[in-house]
């Protein structure tokens, strides 16, 4: 079973020579942009091999110098494939750690038995499958007290300058461009010392320890001790870290974002794979920095950035235009602008549809849909019992009604995301009219008195609901999904709620997705055996569930590849809840009326637990229903910029083709 599909998916192939330069110069031209060295590579597998190689050479290195080596390591998620490359190398006797000395680069505080520890993860991770010696492993004394702590944070440090100051740092970007614990506004001179953890780290914290609470403050060594290392050695790897590693690397240093610090270190070295490296120049904007293999992709994304520009739309661009922003090479290799505009133009043009189900007897040699058949079956799956109308809700009202006959499947229960003053408010309700109705017995007193004790007095932030809780809490939002679909159209006997057992552990942490998970998918997509599948394709989710509801989606597909039906079935991916399709991706788009967006929103207030206080709206304070018309709305208005017709919002998707 193939359960990582989605860390595959690939938007457009990179020209090799791009991350991948053949000589030096070439390396030196493409990274002008660049302030720190970088090395980017096609998987998280080669990048990881690439540093684990490096790290070995700077211990036999030093170790060979001054008989031995200084490690500051930290135990974020991304250095843990290339930990492993050196427990391998270490086995097979290509680099020993006999002679290493290593420094725990932060550690939670409070240390607790049964919380999250960085050094216990090191240790799982790492040290205890090495060579090295238990008395080269320093990291945060448990016992510290808060009394002590200004004392011990110098002592810490003492320590590292007794042992000849640190030759080696390892360590990985976290969120908002922090290094270890300093998040941003720490200074490039701060040292040891005790620190805040901010909500979002926290959430990773426990997403990564798979713990039910970490604590609000943990011990780092500061920027000023981490950039006192003789070489760092920093990575950072996927999607979700492409907008930072962008801002780190070719922004202004600022301790803002306080990874841009290593810009003033002259032994830096980033490491990278494709997705984390998206938004470097080199990769988003190569023309800017080289010539260029001119794919069609490619193309629309320079056009698009032309236009940006200069301000203009497509088939006003000039070959001056063209000349003046460094693109003449599609001048050359077109004949003249008008040539280069028209192709664009026309591209963009057939990406848009009404009819996102294919327009029964028409033409679609230039459309983004099929035709035939007519009518289609289609299963959009959703994360979360709102994503379907938060990402495609316009679409989903087309396709209902054209005509389709649409499935709507809800992955998980989505019941974390229900407060207790929601589902309090349905008790409420209940207790009023118990009596009226003639339930008021004594199972739903008992039921009714459990919860409110439970939920008034013994409940603590950090406490899972109980299982029956849970369960309200999942009726409730399987009742507000159904009522959305009702709104919709969807019919009652084609709304799903498959209820994948990964999500259910009652807490923030999910499970690992399993052949359980994927067999329920696959039932469905074997019983329904649709025409078009919709997934979710918000890779960046902060949360994780879309991305492994999609891999559930994806493993399913993967299995069942041979049958006739999914041969000709197209699997479309939209996004909306945390991010939009860029435009040279998108290839189907659909335009939503004013109309059909407040009818959008509607569908979406159906969900009334998620209106006010939904959870976890990450690092964006807009509600969902706010994010969607804002991106809807934007993605129009840049079709309307380009000088194509002017909607009021459109819905963007992108085809995936099984790998």
């Amino acid at each position: 079973m193939k359960t990582n599909l989605t860390s595959q998916i690939k938007l457009d192939r990179v020209d090799r020579r791009y991350y991948s330069p053949r000589n030096e110069l070439e390396f030196a031209a493409l990274t002008r942009e660049e302030k720190i060295y970088t090395r980017i590579f096609e998987s998280v597998d080669d990048g990881s091999e690439y540093l684990a190689r490096h790290i070995a050479e700077e211990i036999e290195k030093c170790v060979a110098l001054k008989g031995e080596c200084v490690i500051a390591l930290g135990a974020g998620r991304s250095t843990h494939a290339v930990y492993s490359k050196l427990i391998a190398m270490c086995h097979r006797g290509e680099v020993s750690f006999k002679h290493v000395i290593v420094f725990n680069i932060s550690e939670f505080f409070p240390l607790t038995p049964d919380g999250p520890s960085t050094l216990r993860r090191l240790k799982n991770v790492l040290l205890d499958h090495i060579d090295i010696p238990q008395l080269n492993i320093h990291s945060i004394d448990p016992a510290i007290t808060r009394e002590d702590m200004y004392d011990y944070c110098k002592e810490y440090e003492r320590k590292i300058a007794d042992c000849g100051g640190i030759d080696l740092t390892v360590c990985e970007i976290g969120p908002g461009g922090s290094l270890a614990f300093n998040e941003p506004g720490s200074l490039s001179t701060s040292l040891c010392r005790l620190v805040l953890i901010n909500a979002e780290v926290r959430h990773n914290v426990q997403a990564a320890y798979k713990c039910d609470s970490s604590p609000a403050t943990a011990i780092t060594l500061g920027m000023g001790n981490l950039l006192a290392s003789n070489r760092i050695m920093c990575m950072a790897w996927g999607e979700n870290s492409a907008e930072v590693v962008e801002q780190v690397i070719e922004g202004p240093v600022t301790d803002n974002i306080p990874a841009s610090f290593l810009q003033l270190h002259n032994h830096a070295r980033m490491v990278l794979d494709l997705s984390a490296a998206d938004n470097l120049t080199r990769i988003s904007h190569p023309w800017k920095v080289t010539s260029c293999e001119w794919t069609p992709k490619l193309i629309r994304r320079a056009i698009v950035w032309l236009c940006k520009q200069t301000g203009k739309p497509i088939l006003k661009l000039t070959d001056k235009d063209y000349t003046d922003w460094g693109l003449g090479e599609l001048v050359a290799l077109y004949g003249s602008a008008y040539n280069v505009n028209i192709k664009v133009f026309n591209e963009l043009q057939h990406t848009i549809t009404g009819w996102p189900g294919g327009k029964p007897d028409a033409d679609d040699s230039s459309r983004p849909e099929r035709a035939k058949p007519y009518p289609k079956r289609v299963i959009v799956f959703s994360p979360h019992p709102d994503d379907d109308v938060i990402s495609m809700g316009g679409t989903l009202k087309r396709l209902v009604d054209q005509g389709h006959e649409v499935h709507v499947a809800y992955e998980t229960s989505g019941n974390i995301a229900v407060g207790d003053e929601d589902m309090m408010r349905y008790f409420m309700m209940m207790d009023k009219i118990a009596p009226e109705f003639g339930f008021a017995n004594e199972e739903y007193l008992k039921l009714s008195l459990a919860v409110k004790e439970f939920v008034g007095s013994k409940k603590s932030s950090s406490d899972m609901d109980t299982p029956q809780i849970r369960e309200i809490k999942t009726m409730i939002r399987q009742a507000e999904a159904a009522i959305a679909c009702n709104y919709i159209g969807v019919k009652p006997e084609n709304v799903h709620f498959l209820r994948l057992p990964f999500y259910e552990t009652g807490t923030i942490r999910k499970g690992d997705l399993t052949e359980k998970d994927v067999d329920i998918v696959k039932q469905l997509l074997e019983k329904v055996r649709p025409h078009q599948i919709f997934v979710a394709g918000d890779l960046a989710d902060p949360h994780g569930t879309h991305r492994i509801c999609t891999d559930a989606v994806l493993a399913a597909v993967d299995e069942l590849k041979g049958e006739p039906w999914l041969k000709e079935c197209r699997i479309w991916m939209y996004r909306g809840a945390w991010a939009e399709w860029e435009i040279d991706h998108i290839e189907m788009a659909v335009p939503i009326s004013p109309e059909e967006l407040r009818f959008k929103r509607n569908s979406i207030l159906k969900h009334q637990s998620q209106m006010e206080n939904a959870p976890f709206l990450g690092n964006d304070d807009r509600l969902f229903w706010q994010r969607a018309e804002e991106r809807n709305r934007a993605t129009a208005k840049l079709y309307e910029e380009l000088g194509l017709a002017s909607y009021e919002a459109m819905e963007a998707f992108v085809e995936y083709h099984p790998i």
